[in-house]
């Protein structure tokens, strides 16, 4: 059964969120709110955390798992950016795109695309899910959390916990999220490519909608 933290979308209550923080360190999966719908998280070095995580959206190990990470500086702990890069990054975050980069040696293997050794980062723009990660120290592994079968991210922790409680061991209630993915830019290419269109405005970054 999955413990059930209400906390103030604006000012989370720290208590709470120190709760979430030590299931997640001791391996447990939870959902969490974004600035694009909820996504499911587990700690970074936890390998049966991230294989639990995958079993429980249904998706192999072919499946971009994305680092959440407080800032530019920490995410760049993690991927290769050049200037140019770092220039659109700047635009964009936080907000609700991943950007798809080449994976540095920090990032465990399991993490990255396993044919390319690239890994999906973005930083959210959300105060519940930042504090949390500022509680961690460090970035966590995520997925937007779509229930097997279905096409659309959830949004409702209500629903969430109802559907799920027998595999999470957490559900962090920040209020309903907007129900629309991120927005996924390729960055390793020469030029920036739009790989999903979701709730991040591309025209930011000067990319044009997909038709």
């Amino acid at each position: 059964m999955s413990q059930y933290f209400e906390v103030h979308p604006d000012n989370p209550q720290p208590r709470l969120l120190k709760q979430a923080a030590q299931i997640l360190h001791a391996g447990g999966i939870a959902a969490v709110p974004t600035d694009s719908s909820y996504a499911l998280v587990c700690h970074l070095d936890d390998k049966a955390a991230a294989e639990s995580l995958r079993r429980i959206r249904s998706v192999d190990d072919k499946h971009h798992l994305t680092l959440l990470c407080r800032d530019l500086s920490e995410l760049a702990s993690y991927a290769r950016v050049d200037n140019r890069q770092y220039r659109l990054l700047k635009l964009a975050t936080p907000g609700p795109f991943t950007f798809l980069l080449e994976a540095t040696k920090e990032v465990p293997r399991r993490v990255s695309h396993p044919s390319r050794r690239t890994v999906g980062l973005r930083v959210p723009d959300h105060r519940v899910t930042q504090a949390l990660l500022e509680i961690l120290g460090q970035p966590l592994l995520a997925t937007t959390l779509i229930a097997p079968g279905e096409t659309h991210p959830m949004n409702d922790p209500n629903a969430i916990r109802t559907r799920f409680q027998k595999v999470l061991q957490a559900v962090v209630d920040a209020g309903a999220c907007p129900a629309e993915p991120t927005t996924v830019i390729d960055l390793t290419a020469q030029e920036p490519r739009l790989v999903r269109e979701g709730r991040g405005d591309a025209a930011r970054l000067g990319l044009m909608p997909m038709s």
